[in-house]
């Protein structure tokens, strides 16, 4: 067995959203042998997602048939050159937003966060909610953020909850005062924080974003490497409407929407078991369809959900609940996207090259 017969055995492994195999997809990047031991070089740049993790398990096993060890080793296809430069340990930024307040932004952005690091993944969570900075609260952290020297720079060592990094304003300001900052101050506290703050290696870094499309966000566009966008709205048409005007923002800079989702979809009585559709219904799924994006699912509106938030205890930590099961499915779905984004790159340029 050398690595040209190997490689054409792999060749039975399919990529599940590509549709072809890994060779052709170019996904497998380099096969090398030595001795007993198989060492595989894949172009996957979203770690712990289901696709990722199918194809990782379907290579070991075609290794397996021929009786030799599996290495395997994922290069991470960039898809923008000031990856390296800003936030250069963190592998993907995925900023959740929407268009108007009170759709449960920020909790889909706790619940995503803490869904990917349930699955394995090195996590980081932002908020850049600045006006609106309750993510410690969810997470049910008080911990102030230490700050270190190295190199003659002082950063900020983020602080850890439910197995995540943190970092928010929340943390830096007195539970009681206000925040009350015009556009620039914001702009550069955020930028300053960009630059401060030591997140180290993650795989994902989750950044709450305030609602709407002002200089906030602008400023989040314009500096962070940002991978891709999760667009949360409610079924209720003022929500959809919004919602819209922020994915037109992300298409004028050229940002990558991986989504849209569907928050408080429906409620379940608990009593009669019936589902009251408060706020309509199908509002999500038909902006993603009116605006060309992945539809990533619903989430129920639940108290559960609340009382998680205001506890400090994320609803996808609960087991055996369907609510819970939910946040996890769209976590999993969203690494999907940000895969595919990833190996579709990938496989653009390489056929550019050629």
């Amino acid at each position: 067995m050398d690595a040209s017969d190997l490689r054409d055995r792999l060749r039975a492994v399919d990529d599940p959203a590509l549709g072809t195999d890994i060779v052709t997809a170019g996904v497998l990047l380099d096969v090398t042998i030595t001795d007993d031991t198989a060492e595989i070089e894949l172009a996957l740049g979203a770690p712990h997602a289901p696709d990722e993790a199918e194809i990782a398990d379907h290579i070991r096993d075609v290794v397996a048939e021929t009786g030799l060890t599996c290495e395997l080793s994922a290069n991470v296809p960039l898809i923008d050159d000031h990856e390296t430069s800003v936030m250069p340990g963190v592998r993907n930024v995925i900023v959740v937003a929407s268009g108007k307040g009170g759709v449960g932004k920020s909790t889909v952005a706790v619940n995503l966060a803490a869904g990917l690091a349930e699955r394995g993944a090195d996590v980081g969570l932002f908020d850049a909610d600045v006006y609106g900075p309750n993510v410690p609260q969810m997470l049910g952290s008080e911990a102030e953020p230490e700050v270190t020297t190295v190199n003659g720079e002082d950063r900020i060592e983020p602080p850890t909850a439910h197995g995540l990094e943190l970092m928010s304003v929340g943390l830096m300001i007195e539970e009681d005062d206000p925040v009350v900052w015009r556009g620039p101050v914001a702009q550069n506290t955020l930028t300053n924080l960009f630059e401060d703050v030591s997140w180290g290696g993650l795989d994902y870094l989750i950044v709450d974003l305030p609602p709407g499309t002002g200089d906030v966000q602008l400023t989040i566009l314009q500096n962070l490497p940002v991978t891709g966008t999760v667009v949360v709205t409610t079924p209720q048409s003022v929500a959809v409407d919004d919602a819209r005007r922020g994915v037109e923002m992300f298409a004028e800079y050229g940002t990558n929407v991986l989504g849209v989702v569907e928050n408080m979809s429906g409620f379940v009585c608990p009593d009669c078991g019936n589902q009251h559709d408060i706020f309509g219904d199908d509002g999500g799924q038909s902006l993603a369809a009116a605006v060309d994006v992945p539809y990533l699912g619903s989430l129920p509106l639940d108290p559960a959900v609340r009382m998680g938030g205001d506890e400090g205890n994320p609803i996808v930590r609960r087991e055996n609940n369907d609510t819970a099961e939910a946040f996890t499915s769209l976590a999993g779905t969203v690494a999907n996207k940000v895969g595919i984004l990833r190996r579709h790159h990938h496989q653009q340029q390489a056929a550019a090259s050629e």
